[in-house]
């Protein structure tokens, strides 16, 4: 089968065209801007990728065409498809049709932690020798591509996103997954532009739930009022709870601190994580790998085991290069939660050194506002915030007014590396924040910061 994906830069349809490739199939694919690392990975594949969504490319005459989610109406080629009356479907239906049939799914749900869990949850499967297959929202550590399809009949290990699945199915992707494994990380309200409020969304996961069979297994987290809204909808199948924060019979949890930390059941330990990585919310995601990886067949303390030579996803956290005694970071969190959550871990590892936190609402619920209100929260324990304002419909300086004098908005990268830059000190971390490219920020700021140190004002700062 020949099929041609719109939108196929993304992470996700990027993973499906792998998947397409490797299952032996013809693939081309198209997106407004064909730009690395997925175009790497996919020219690497022998994809040939066309810039732009000129209807000429009916010419290329696939069996399929495949879209993305974000394709909307009045996008010339999809009006072309249309008009022509040739067959197309979405991403999420495509996987469920040729790729999941047959196949122990362990879908990995959440407002926040999908990637990073999805990827050691494949990880851990992959050291018990299951030979997983797997879609990943980013580039795992431990792998060199962010989708592959396992052996054939292996468990399938997918990030299982709540956002639409196409202009033509507005249900959400992890809907066509059927898992049979399903860890619910979290819930909150996010994607403003598709649901109206909290509500909406938790019904949506309450859809997913649905689809799990009853000899299944939720992984939910105890923690999460929201979650345990979806659960009393209905629930068919065993619930293994996790990240309860006093002794719960049955129940998974952490004693210990997030770098090094026994696995407890109840009261009985069952497993110990040693590992690189930071923060409590990464502590709270190999609780929820290792009680779907027990579903799988890995008993915890492999599960364990594994995850002390997992490599994290890239943009976690990622040390992007030091200049005169200063850090330099890149991370995706885009969320209010998770930007808290991610300052906090640096936070751990840094002691009372400075972070300058930075950050562009880029997200389309950070673009309209609707988390605004919590920003002050996310940011408060660094001691340095500066707000990429570019683009906003709304008041950021407004926003950030409760920081006083830690927080400052600019309209322009080049502004705020200058800001940046006269702020900074040796000993400092800069933390940027954004879930896309931030006009190339880290580079930026690495050039910019050398320059300021080879004529001798870095030094000069108090």
């Amino acid at each position: 089968m020949h099929i041609h994906i719109l939108g196929i830069c993304g992470t996700f349809m990027g993973g499906i065209a792998a998947l397409a490739r490797e299952g032996g199939h013809t693939v081309t694919g198209c997106d407004a801007n064909v730009y690395p690392p997925m175009s790497e990975q996919l020219r690497a594949l022998g994809i040939e990728l066309t810039e732009g969504w000129g209807a000429e490319q009916l010419a290329v005459a696939p069996d399929l065409w495949v879209v993305g989610n974000a394709i909307v109406r009045g996008n010339p080629l999809m009006e072309a498809i249309l008009d022509a009356g040739l067959a197309y479907t979405s991403g999420p239906q495509w996987l469920a049709d040729h790729v999941l049939p047959g196949r122990h799914v362990l879908a990995v749900a959440g407002t926040h932690g999908k990637t990073t869990t999805t990827a050691m949850l494949a990880w851990i499967l992959e050291s018990a020798g299951l030979a997983p297959g797997f879609l990943v929202g980013g580039m795992p550590g431990n792998f060199a591509v962010s989708a592959r399809l396992g052996a054939a009949q292996a468990p399938f290990v997918i990030e299982a996103d709540e956002y639409d699945t196409a202009f033509f199915d507005k249900r959400s992707k992890f809907i066509h997954y059927r898992p049979r494994t399903a860890i619910l990380n979290n819930l909150e309200y996010d994607h403003a532009d598709i649901f109206e409020n909290l509500a909406a969304i938790e019904r949506q996961f309450h859809h997913l739930v649905r689809t799990v069979p009853a000899h299944g297994r939720l992984v939910v987290n105890a923690r999460e009022d929201s979650l345990q809204r979806v659960l009393a909808m209905g629930c068919w199948s065993a619930v293994q709870r996790f990240g309860a924060r006093k002794e719960e019979p049955g129940a998974l949890r952490a004693r210990g601190e997030p770098h090094a930390f026994d696995v407890l059941r109840g009261s009985l330990k069952i497993a110990r994580v040693e590992w690189p990585l930071l923060g409590e919310h990464n502590q709270q995601n190999a609780l929820a790998a290792i009680g779907a990886a027990e579903h799988a067949g890995v008993a915890p303390d492999a599960a364990a085991r594994a995850l002390g030579s997992f490599a994290n996803v890239r943009r976690r956290l990622e040390l992007r290069g030091q200049v005169n005694g200063i850090s330099v970071y890149d991370d995706f969190a885009h969320h209010p939660t998770a930007i808290r959550t991610t300052i906090n871990g640096l936070r751990r590892k840094v002691g009372a050194a400075r972070i300058l936190a930075l950050f562009e609402p880029r997200s389309n619920t950070m673009k309209l506002g609707s988390a605004r209100a919590q920003l002050p929260w996310a940011l408060e324990e660094a001691d340095l915030a500066f707000c990429h304002s570019g683009g906003l419909g709304w008041d950021a300086v407004e926003a950030l007014k409760p920081l006083g004098a830690q927080a400052l908005v600019c309209d322009s990268i080049d502004t705020l590396v200058a800001r940046v830059v006269a702020a900074a000190r040796p000993g400092d971390h800069i933390l940027c924040m954004s879930n896309g490219a931030f006009g190339g920020i880290h580079a930026k700021l690495l050039d910019a910061l050398g320059i300021d140190s080879r004529a001798g004002r870095a030094d000069d700062r108090r």
